[in-house]
């Protein structure tokens, strides 16, 4: 990708203050050669940011509301640098899209992300996709805007980057070789633990994942297996597979990140240690590879490996995954968006964590996308808004 002659890369990192944008930052900064800062881009921390844009000098920095957009503006003042400060959600699907811009890394949480990653894809950028729920409210949508912008798209989610890994360079040869894949999943910090007692589970204990660093929202959605659900669907538009070729099992180690079995039954794993700057580092790179920071796996330290099927009754979020990819089209982003609201309640104590399954289950039930409503994505933003109107009324009636 990169000579000793040729000028260093220009990133976007959509999303830098999150744990996958610190994650890139800290994989850029051992590659200074290679890599060159664009813009960087955050919801609301603008002590972060201000530390991130003094750190890399990028020429843009966005921040989509307009208050904390103008703090940072006269706090970058204040310290002389050149950073520009935009506002405005339009900003972030300007930077993802700048002519200037090689590569974007797309480290946003939730639907929010639709936009700009899109932009990305139109423009034929090198995607780094670490958003999941643009592909899983884009869907056909999304995949088309990828091949008619030319872009690259490289997933970043371990499980997702693991099976590209294990897949032949061709996509056009992955439908006669594969059989199925299968996504692992730690089982999060309660895989044990009664179901009878879901009810009685605290934000606190929800966000203490076992194995690895994540923000408050997806650390939520991996204690429900939600997150595990989302990427079903992402496996299912990245590898165009159908959803019954998609299997998950609970991998508690978190040392195979997944799996690819071909039609052979050969079985093609990537192993590691969970350290999200593994798949950060391949995208950035790929076709190569690059210093990570991560540390060595020494196989000869590990006790065992070993394998489980998931308890429905435990993580029944999970299984809306396969429920959405056959229902309507535009169901995903039905369930996309009632648990974004759902997770939100929890996280500020209005609704129970056994409840946010209920919340999620009923929106599927009760509102099947509407003709048209996929086709663009105006259409996809007004279903996304219709589902979190209806959670909302869902999440005051059903309270903590």
């Amino acid at each position: 990708m990169n000579t000793s002659t040729s000028r260093p890369q220009r990133i976007c990192v959509l999303g830098s203050t999150g744990s996958i944008g610190v994650n890139t930052l800290d994989v850029l900064a051992r590659h200074p050669e290679r890599y060159e800062v664009f813009a960087l881009s955050a919801m609301s921390r603008v002590e972060d940011l201000l530390a991130q844009c003094l750190r890399w000098r990028p020429r843009f920095a966005v921040m989509p509301a307009a208050e904390p957009a103008a703090r940072l503006r006269e706090l970058l003042r204040e310290q002389g640098s050149r950073t520009e400060v935009l506002d405005g959600a339009d900003s972030l699907s300007l930077i993802a899209a700048h002519p200037d811009v090689d590569m974007v890394m797309a480290a946003i949480v939730g639907a929010a992300g639709l936009s700009p990653c899109l932009a990305a894809a139109k423009a034929g950028k090198r995607l780094l996709l670490a958003n999941k729920e643009a592909i899983v409210v884009g869907g056909a949508l999304f995949m088309q805007a990828v091949e008619q912008g030319a872009a690259t798209l490289l997933p970043i989610d371990s499980e997702h980057s693991a099976i590209f890994q294990c897949l032949p360079e061709d996509r056009r040869s992955w439908a006669q070789r594969i059989d199925h894949i299968v996504l692992t999943a730690s089982g999060g910090p309660f895989r044990q633990r009664d179901p009878a007692t879901l009810a009685e589970i605290t934000p606190e204990q929800a966000c203490a994942h076992p194995n690895w660093v994540m923000g408050r929202k997806i650390s939520v959605d991996s204690a429900t297996m939600m997150n595990k659900a989302l990427e079903v669907i992402e496996a299912r538009w990245l590898f165009n597979l159908a959803p019954e070729q998609i299997r998950v099992l609970i991998h508690p180690q978190s040392i195979i990140h997944s799996m690819v079995v071909c039609r052979d039954m050969s079985v093609l794993a990537q192993l590691g240690t969970p350290d999200m700057r593994v798949p950060i580092a391949y995208g950035l790179s790929f076709p190569e590879r690059i210093e990570a920071g991560a540390s060595r796996l020494e196989l000869e330290k590990l006790a065992a490996l070993s394998f489980e099927e998931a308890d429905e009754k435990r993580f029944p979020g999970l299984f809306l995954s396969w429920r959405a990819l056959r229902a309507a089209e535009g169901s995903t982003a039905v369930l996309n968006a009632a648990n974004e609201e759902a997770v939100e309640a929890f996280l500020n104590k209005r609704l129970r964590f056994d409840q946010i399954h209920r919340v999620n289950l009923q929106c599927l039930d009760e509102l099947p996308p509407q003709a048209g409503e996929c086709l663009s994505v105006d259409g996809l933003l007004g279903l996304d808004a219709r589902v979190r109107r209806h959670a909302q009324g869902l999440i005051a009636g059903l309270g903590a």
